[in-house]
């Protein structure tokens, strides 16, 4: 009697570990049925919606084979019935690239819903403006993967763009992505397990704060990139926020910028003017906290005249870095195996020191009204790369120096004029 109820808990223990198995198996496109019906009814109301109107998402997980789009409407509510009640997921979508896409529209809220598994990305919003994108997830079933869709949101050469208490996960390149857009607040979400977190890109007037980036390759990014229709980004303030443990594997895909990000990435400001890094808790990030660096980093031709590729007017203060002592820098990256090499550990900030041969002086600094500052963000690891004197990237094994006393200044008013979204 004994043995028989040993062999039946056996089988009861196997059978839940099955369940348990089955349960979490990412489910393959051909295991669903495309919900045709739905899809039609709601890409008609996409259609028909007057000014004004809301388009209701009823509760439930549906799969998708076509994106859904809307175009020039103003004041349209896209509302779920909860981000965990209502699921539209494209896995094995086969037309169009995005799940949703939305163009040419002023005063659009899109909230309350989960998207999934877009071929490219998930939300894509260009030319629009007053745009509310609230409590939604989105995110790639099959988990890191250099397939998936590049953007979870994509709010792209917009106007007064608010994006909070939203979550993202398993983006291929950036899980909240701005790009090229004026007015900007990004607050309360949490992102995690993406290449990158959070990627303000060629952005004017940005507000980054009490957001949660954990678990990526890079935490949070601050970027100029040339040869964009919006240029010379700038005014951004990156405050409150919590970069953790991005430590996470860099699968982008291979020769886009996120590929070269090393894993470990706190923060990363690159080429880009004005900007203002407080308050935050930067922890664990085993390759280095916050990195300040001109677009040469990259290694990649500029082939754009207009383009500035260095930092000017960065101001990093009152930041909290921690980190275990027992972690080693990404060797897979070259910063990785310099800093290994300069420091036998992580940093907490790196400064490349590359910059314009006509604005230095002697030592390699910024005149006034476009110093690197660095003030009150503890007993830190720092390293300047001093890129200016080396001619080839193994030189900075030469020229770089610890001494953060040239950087104790501070820079006011960045930002000042930026207009509040909502």
């Amino acid at each position: 009697m004994k043995k028989c109820l040993f062999i039946g808990i056996v089988f009861l223990c196997c059978g839940l570990i099955l369940f348990s198995c089955k349960q979490n198996k990412v489910t393959s496109a051909a295991d669903l049925a495309v919900d045709e019906k739905l899809q039609k009814e709601l890409q008609e109301k996409f259609i028909l919606v007057e000014d004004g109107g809301t388009i209701e998402l009823p509760s439930g997980t549906y799969r998708f084979s076509k994106a859904l789009s809307l175009e020039g409407k103003n004041n349209v509510t896209i509302k779920g019935a909860g981000a965990d009640k209502t699921i539209l997921s494209f896995l094995g979508q086969t037309e169009g690239a995005e799940g949703i896409n939305i163009t040419n529209c002023k005063g659009i809220t899109v909230e309350g819903f989960c998207i999934q598994d877009a071929k490219g990305d998930n939300l894509k919003l260009k030319n629009c403006k007053d745009v509310i994108i609230r409590k939604m997830n989105s995110t790639w079933t099959t988990g890191a993967d250099t397939a998936n869709g590049n953007y979870g949101y994509y709010p792209v050469e917009c106007q007064n763009v608010l994006l909070e208490y939203c979550e993202v996960s398993y983006c291929a390149d950036a899980g909240v992505y701005v790009g090229q857009s004026t007015n900007v607040i990004v607050r309360n979400c949490y992102a995690h397990h993406n290449v990158a977190g959070i990627e303000i890109e060629n952005c004017i007037h940005s507000d980054i704060y009490d957001n949660k980036a954990e678990n990526n390759a890079g935490g949070i990014l601050v970027f100029d990139l040339p040869k964009l229709f919006q240029a010379n980004g700038r005014n951004a303030r990156v405050w409150n926020n919590e970069s953790i443990n991005n430590n996470f594997k860099n699968f982008g895909k291979p020769g886009s910028i996120v590929a070269s990000i090393p894993s470990g990435s706190g923060m990363i400001i690159m080429a880009t003017d004005s900007v203002d890094v407080f308050n935050n808790k930067i922890t664990d990030n085993k390759t280095v906290g916050l990195a300040i660096v001109s677009y040469l980093i990259t290694g990649k031709p500029i082939n754009d005249t207009s383009y500035g590729p260095y930092c000017h007017s960065i101001y990093a203060h009152d930041n909290v870095f921690s980190r275990k002592v027992a972690l080693i820098p990404d060797t897979k990256s070259d910063l990785g195996k310099l800093l290994l090499a300069a420091l036998k550990s992580p940093a907490d900030i790196v400064y490349d020191g590359a910059s314009e041969k006509e604005l230095r002086d002697a030592n390699g600094l910024l005149p006034e009204g476009k110093k690197i500052c660095l003030q009150n963000n503890g007993d830190i690891k720092f390293l300047n790369l001093n890129a200016w004197k080396a001619e080839k990237p193994q030189d900075m094994l030469k020229t770089f120096d610890k001494d953060i006393s040239k950087f104790s200044c501070t820079i006011s008013n960045i930002n000042g004029n930026n207009t509040p979204v909502k």
